[in-house]
């Protein structure tokens, strides 16, 4: 399972479908097809084919933040919805938390504490029956100021399909 930030206004809001229109899902849906969580091809469209496989992708909050930044209250008032997601999916082994506030939320919504599993990109931390995979957002702010590469995304990818195919 994949958590993102919040639905994108031109994107996920506007669609139905998580990360699409954005740049986000241009990266996103490309490495996910890459190290064969999806196929099809992307078009940035609901209906455009794209499949994901043995893959979800959810998000932190559930509504469009104002200027992208959720409050607090936000995030903890949707916390209900990301914890019944993960209890949804029986054979969750492993989650992609897709910046800061996504990790943050997992860790909460798992009832772990904070400090045992700090935010870093590329950690990933054992947390009950799943694994936590850390990663910065990737969205275009991050990727056009040079925080996060799609070389430095992949090798994410890569460590949870080899996580996935040794279990």
């Amino acid at each position: 399972m994949i958590v993102g930030l919040a639905p994108g206004l031109r994107g996920a809001n506007r669609t139905g479908r998580p990360f699409t229109g954005d740049y986000a899902g241009d990266l996103l849906y490309e490495t996910l097809a890459r190290f064969g969580f999806a196929r099809g091809k992307y078009e940035a469209r609901c209906g455009d084919g794209l499949e994901l496989i043995d893959a979800r992708i959810t998000n932190a909050v559930r509504c469009v933040p104002p200027e992208n930044k959720p409050i607090a209250a936000e995030i903890s008032t949707c916390r209900k919805f990301l914890k019944a997601t993960i209890a949804e999916m029986p054979n969750l082994a492993a989650i992609l938390a897709l910046g800061r506030i996504a990790h943050e939320s997992v860790i909460a919504a798992l009832a772990q504490p904070s400090r045992a599993s700090p935010f870093a990109h590329g950690a990933s931390f054992p947390i009950g029956k799943h694994r936590l995979f850390c990663s910065y957002h990737c969205s275009r702010l991050n990727t056009n100021t040079g925080v996060l590469t799609a070389e430095m995304f992949q090798a994410v990818f890569s460590d949870v399909r080899a996580y996935l195919d040794a279990k």
